[in-house]
């Protein structure tokens, strides 16, 4: 099996163009990096499907490893209809963002920025756990009196 190296260089192409245009603020820009992103999954699925060969039909006495297989050119045709689907779904977004603001700009949230400037405080790890109080405990404490413990701590 060769890989046509000019196929491989255009989707390294398309994936980094893609990508940095994904990092942009800019609706647009960020539908465009959609865009080639998806097209570079594309011509990395149809360069590592192998060489062209016969057709997937059934001929008699011809051996298997003749036929090309059909499934890379079922999957590259998925994608396109499900990047034409994000496309759609990102020019409506981007279309509604023009109408109620003017730009396709994506703002900071000022609450998103005050969840990032707060402190590292996890409640889930840094909160008081309250001890099984449950009768079917091991020790013999006395279910009523339920003492708090902090994750770390060992009973």
């Amino acid at each position: 099996m060769t890989v046509n190296l000019t196929l491989i260089v255009l989707m390294a192409v398309f994936f980094a163009a893609g990508i940095y245009l994904l990092l942009e603020r800019s609706l647009t820009r960020v539908l465009l990096g959609l865009i080639l992103v998806g097209n570079g999954a594309n011509i990395l699925m149809l360069a590592m499907s192998g060489g062209g060969g016969r057709s997937p039909l059934y001929v008699s006495g011809t051996p298997a490893e003749e036929y090309t297989d059909s499934l890379p050119q079922a999957l590259v045709l998925t994608a396109i209809v499900i990047t034409f689907a994000v496309t759609a779904f990102m020019l409506g977004i981007i279309y509604r963002s023009w109408v109620l603001g003017r730009e396709d700009d994506v703002q900071d949230d000022p609450e998103d920025r005050r969840v990032a400037d707060q402190g590292s405080y996890d409640w889930e790890d840094d909160a008081d756990v309250v001890a099984e109080t449950s009768e079917f405990s091991d020790d013999d404490d006395d279910a009523s009196t339920a003492r708090t413990r902090r994750p770390g701590d060992h009973l």
